[in-house]
């Protein structure tokens, strides 16, 4: 809480939203710190969540770009890099003496070695038949608390990012916002455009703003283009969101490139650049995502 908290009345729709976004990402600092057991987790999502639930990771994966893709919430200086996902530092994982490795069947093919080392949670977000994401996030946030003991916490965060997502909507739907088509570039030729059933789609589903990019996608939630077929997206006035990291080379070749001149989204102010929002997320990245495309569409203070 602020040193000087504003009065309900005196907040902005903004400055409110933004509360709400950071109290429902924030991890509670270590009250419980003397009873959490040891985990580690070698997903982000989950890792974020943990935050959210009160537990600090006694060490995560990939740890090293949590700020190129996560961002939010910050993780303590205390957790230790395990090295990347598919390589994890196995004498490293030993040495910690986890009580819990939670992981999820993007790395299935650890599960004999991992579980030689400790109790493996296994939670399913990113898989084959599971649909939406959104509500598969939610559904695993809730069998996560079960397994750690952390029920309270875990409806109480829920909460909170159920009344984000309604201020949300409640902020856009006086705004007739444009349909907008989300991508990373890959490189100056290719993109990765977000649809259902991903994190991103759900999201707008959530906060009322329709996607541009009507094509089915894979059960990450993407699909793999040239930069030409973004000439399928129907709507000349929707906008196109790219999300960082951009690779230094992309804007500056497609700026030039007589394909791009051609696209709706040449025109001004129909290109956005975003902060990174993890797109391979749980709660916690869908309600960045939400509060960094609310902050675009409608940027009243």
């Amino acid at each position: 809480m602020p040193a000087n908290p504003v009065p309900f009345s005196a907040m902005s729709r903004r400055a409110l939203l933004r509360t709400m976004a950071a109290a429902a990402v924030a991890g509670h600092t270590p009250a419980f710190a003397q009873s959490a057991p040891r985990i580690v987790s070698l997903d982000y999502g989950l890792a974020s969540t943990l935050l959210s639930l009160g537990i600090v990771p006694l060490a995560v994966s990939d740890l090293a770009d949590w700020d190129k893709w996560v961002v939010e919430p910050v993780m303590p200086p205390s957790v230790v890099n395990l090295g990347s996902s598919w390589e994890v530092n196995f004498e490293l994982l030993v040495a910690l003496k986890p009580d819990i490795i939670l992981t999820t069947p993007y790395l299935d093919e650890l599960l004999p070695k991992l579980k030689q080392v400790a109790k493996v949670v296994r939670l399913e977000i990113y898989a084959p038949g599971i649909g939406p994401i959104l509500p598969a996030a939610i559904a695993a946030t809730r069998k996560l608390a079960v397994a750690i003991d952390r029920e309270t916490e875990a409806e109480g965060f829920l909460a909170r990012a159920d009344a984000f997502f309604a201020e949300c909507r409640a902020r856009l739907a006086a705004k007739s916002p444009p349909l907008v088509a989300l991508v990373n570039f890959m490189d100056a030729r290719h993109a990765r455009i977000y649809a259902s059933p991903g994190l991103y789609h759900n999201v707008l589903e959530r906060i009322g703003v329709r996607n541009a990019w009507t094509e089915e996608s894979n059960y990450w939630g993407f699909q793999t283009i040239a930069i030409e077929n973004l000439s399928r997206v129907a709507d000349p006035d929707a906008r196109l969101i790219a999300f960082e990291p951009v690779p230094a080379d992309v804007l500056p070749k497609i700026m030039q490139s007589p394909l791009w001149q051609s696209l709706p989204f040449a025109r001004p102010g129909h290109l956005s650049i975003l902060p990174p929002a993890l797109m391979f997320g749980m709660v916690n990245e869908a309600m960045r995502f939400g509060r960094l495309l609310t902050d675009l569409l409608d940027p009243k203070e």
